[in-house]
């Protein structure tokens, strides 16, 4: 059982810039089914950027595919989001999520 996480990585970085977004859970992310990071730009609602679910599998949304990676260390119970080529549009608020459990999410800011 994931009892929370704990977002960090962010900043301010621009555009084309690269940042590495960790979520580290106290419990084992292994006993959800998935692991996920979502964003919420200012005025927008929060969408979902990329999961991992048991057994390591991903699903990342059509925006960030071939730019974000996620990936997880079972050992660590970490979950990385590594962001490459960012644009402007990826600004906003970035968090993460084990079950039901979300972090309190960490700013993530592209200026150009």
């Amino acid at each position: 059982q994931v009892q929370s996480v704990e977002e960090s990585g962010g900043g301010l970085v621009q555009v084309g810039g690269s940042l590495r977004l960790s979520c580290s859970a106290s419990g084992s992310i292994d006993s959800v089914y998935a692991m996920g990071w979502y964003r919420q730009a200012p005025g927008s609602q929060r969408e979902p950027v990329a999961v991992i679910v048991r057994g390591g599998g991903t699903h990342l949304a059509n925006s960030v595919k071939g730019r974000f990676t996620i990936s997880r260390d079972t050992t660590e119970n970490v979950v990385l989001l590594q962001m490459t080529s960012l644009k402007s549009e990826d600004t906003g608020i970035y968090y993460c999520q084990g079950g039901t459990t979300w972090g309190r999410g960490t700013q993530v800011t592209v200026s150009s």
